[in-house]
């Protein structure tokens, strides 16, 4: 039923995309069991047993489906050999250093502030002339 399509290839993609979205959907039910416990005192429930059968039945069936559904998908050909091809462009990436990381950032930090500090003389500059000319006044 679960065969794997391509096994060995676009192993760690296949396995990042199935608990990643794992992880949202039991989040998600998360919420969801908390809003069906707010909204589930409403309905009329005279066996109390059932109030929490349904708060946590339902979001755990759900989780399930999910995951059937995430092992069908990545499993699935277009989608495995998406999630395959995607590793393989990921192994030629040349990732920056550690160092050059460091670097730009410090680059992009400096340059940030730099431009702050423009743009607040080119304020400070208007906010006189506008004073001097009587466009706008400018009362402490």
């Amino acid at each position: 039923m679960f065969e794997i399509y391509k096994s060995g290839q676009g192993k760690y993609t296949r396995i990042v995309t199935f608990v990643s979205v794992m992880f949202l959907g039991i989040m998600g039910a998360y919420v969801l069991s908390e809003n069906l416990g707010a909204f589930l005192p409403k309905l009329l429930f005279d066996w109390p047993p059932m109030k929490i059968y349904l708060q946590y039945g339902i979001p755990t069936v759900v989780v399930l489906l999910l995951g059937v559904l995430m092992l069908k998908l990545v499993n699935r050909q277009k989608s495995a050999d998406f999630l395959i091809a995607t590793e393989s462009e990921m192994k030629k990436v040349s990732w920056s250093s550690r160092r050059e990381i460091v670097g730009s950032t410090k680059v992009v930090i400096v340059t940030a502030f730099i431009m702050a500090a423009i743009l607040f003389a080119v304020d400070i500059i208007f906010i006189f002339l506008f004073n001097w000319l009587g466009i706008m006044e400018v009362t402490s």
